[in-house]
């Protein structure tokens, strides 16, 4: 963990090496077009978290800001946002874009350990920020503490894999040149790990939310931002499993998987654009 963050928790190391290294930064760097490419998603949790002015908001892997500066926006005057993120390289960028005046601030901490001030905060949201926790009815628990008797949380996490080709289209074209994915138990961390509504409920129940809800909503993500196919390609490969999957790879391997990545999205392209579906859920839950 960098020497400015509280301390993480032990089990989460390996996901704070990896948001703190190429592939944090990788994120930073695609943050103009990622924030493009989520746009939908964010659409719907914003609409849905409903925030208000006045009420102080805590959003969970807040990543470059985007979230958390829609949030200021709908809580001021006088409400205010705590954006709270394990990577470094992303929390710089949430700052630098973030305009003086603006209510909101940022803490580089583990949400499964941090002190946070108890029963302050009236809402809790996170786009895509808590599929990754080691232990994560320990994490929310944590995360509870920290809301007001009543407070609610809503977050968004993706569906099954076979929901969200904008996401496996690529990876599986890339399955032609490299091996496989470890996979992931059923309660290990990653993109996919709160796709079951069973294990959800289990989790947010274990760690004292009730009132749990779970809405399925299918949006349409442009994977070339209007760009183009080239475009696309590029960014199906820059992050995500497809680019797991190729790290370590000679240019080589890299140039096949490209091609291949290329040919696999062609048939989706609508003009400049390239339109993947991808299915989330839309979680919601009381403290």
């Amino acid at each position: 963990m960098p020497t400015d963050a509280s301390p993480g928790h032990e089990k989460n190391a390996d996901q704070i090496a990896y948001w703190n290294g190429p592939s944090g930064q990788r994120w930073t760097d695609r943050q103009p077009v990622q924030d493009l490419l989520l746009a939908p998603v964010s659409d719907i949790l914003i609409a849905r978290a409903g925030a208000e002015r006045g009420e102080r908001v805590l959003d969970i892997g807040c990543g470059c800001g985007a979230t958390t500066l829609a949030l200021a926006e709908l809580v001021a005057p006088g409400g205010s946002v705590l954006g709270v993120d394990i990577s470094e390289p992303m929390l710089a960028r949430a700052r630098q874009r973030t305009p003086a005046g603006v209510p909101a601030d940022y803490a580089l901490a583990d949400a499964t350990v941090h002190a946070f001030d108890p029963g302050r905060f009236d809402l809790l949201v996170s786009r895509f920020g808590v599929m990754f926790f080691a232990e994560p009815a320990l994490s929310f628990a944590n995360m509870r503490r920290a809301l007001r008797p009543a407070a609610r949380i809503v977050f968004a996490c993706w569906r099954q894999p076979r929901e969200n080709p904008w996401m496996m289209v690529p990876l599986q074209a890339v399955y032609a040149h490299v091996p496989k994915l470890p996979q992931l138990g059923p309660e290990d961390p990653g993109p996919f790990s709160f796709a079951t509504e069973e294990r959800v409920r289990r989790i947010l129940g274990e760690a004292g939310f009730s009132d749990i809800t779970m809405e399925p909503h299918d949006v349409s993500l442009d994977l070339a931002i209007g760009r183009g196919l080239d475009a696309a390609t590029d960014s199906a490969l820059e992050i995500g499993p497809a680019s797991r999957a190729l790290e370590g790879h000679g240019p080589d391997v890299r140039a096949a998987a490209k091609a291949s990545v290329r040919e696999a999205l062609a048939p989706f392209v609508r003009g400049e654009t390239v339109p993947l579906a991808g299915a989330i859920w839309i979680v919601t839950a009381r403290a």
